[in-house]
């Protein structure tokens, strides 16, 4: 279908503090946390009465979080005229002062504009981390070095082989590229891996699997079935490998929004952040994960239009299974 991950574009948060702000300045706070807002599966359609509730829900969850950035993990339009869709979505980002990066699902490019044409289409915002291909390593500094590193892949959209199934998978060469950058952040680390968190459209195969299985913890909304790539290209085993990334999160699959753990990674979906221009039984919001300084630990949570929080979660403490024989008598 495309690219290779090998023109990865590198995006390292400034280290001076008199630095020209930028929208790849990516930073933890005074504090030690990094927020991020996921939406995902905004599925805006121009002229729409219904897409008003995806900007009022791109405002207020932006309002309420206060986000240190923006993750769009794709389909943020679904019709055309596909140029002002974006514009409708990304503009309120852009208003709001919120460093962005998107990439895309199988629907944005399904209009009147082609893939390549959407991500240099939106370089034009000022507060987005441009990409060339939907592939980028976001490096957050801790105001001297890298401190945490975020992996943003392009899924792809169908399967570019016949009859293997519907979607399309992550590629080994965008396998083989992030693999390369993990080492090179390590070894920049000491030999230590940065804590870590990847983001794309497409479920992998393993969320199917862990959703299914007996004993993964999951917690959250699982209203249908996971529509993953039928070929496992292999990502999660490199992730688990390089040992760098503690969270995956993906959209695509509208009435899920369910955190499973499986090996050590937590399998997360965003949270259908539309109207009702297509299907949906979740109510429009967004996932929200907070990072926090020289920690492998996250909180995440799920924040809704109304201004309501649900399935509130610490990784890994929250999914880690209470075993009996741990449990000390009780007084």
């Amino acid at each position: 279908m495309k690219k290779t991950l090998i023109g990865l574009l590198m995006l390292i948060g400034a280290v001076s503090a008199s630095a020209q702000k930028n929208p790849a300045d990516l930073r933890f706070n005074a504090d030690g946390n990094f927020k991020i807002v996921q939406f995902t599966d905004v599925h805006y359609r121009y002229g729409w009465e219904a897409s008003k509730t995806a900007i009022e829900n791109i405002t207020t969850v932006i309002e309420t979080e206060k986000p240190d950035l923006v993750v769009f993990t794709g389909d943020v339009i679904c019709d055309k005229p596909a140029r002002e869709g974006l514009d409708a979505v990304l503009s309120t980002v852009d208003r709001l002062g919120v460093p962005f990066v998107l990439t895309q699902g199988n629907h944005d490019d399904e209009q009147d504009i082609s893939h390549e044409e959407i991500y240099k289409y939106i370089q034009k915002y000022k507060n987005n981390i441009p990409t060339s291909s939907g592939d980028a390593v976001l490096e957050v500094s801790d105001g001297i070095k890298t401190a945490a590193a975020l992996y943003v892949f392009d899924s792809n959209a169908y399967a570019q082989i016949a009859g293997i199934g519907t979607y399309g998978w992550i590629t080994l060469e965008q396998i083989n590229a992030y693999a390369a950058e993990s080492r090179r952040l390590t070894e920049a680390n000491g030999g230590t891996p940065l804590p870590a968190l990847a983001f794309f459209h497409i479920p992998l195969p393993e969320y199917k699997e862990a959703s299914m299985t007996d004993g993964a913890h999951l917690i959250g909304t699982r209203r249908e079935k996971v529509c993953s790539p039928v070929l496992n290209s292999g990502l999660f085993t490199a992730m688990r490998t390089a040992g760098d990334v503690m969270g995956v999160f993906v959209g695509h699959d509208h009435n899920n929004d369910y955190s499973v753990y499986w090996h050590g990674i937590l399998l997360s979906y965003g949270r259908y952040s539309g109207g009702n221009t297509i299907y949906n039984n979740l109510r429009a919001g967004a996932r929200v994960i907070v990072m926090h300084k020289g920690e492998r630990t996250f909180d995440t949570w799920l924040r809704l239009r109304d201004g309501s929080v649900i399935d509130r979660t610490v990784y890994p403490a929250s999914y880690i299974n209470d075993d009996w024989k741990d449990r000390k008598a009780p007084i």
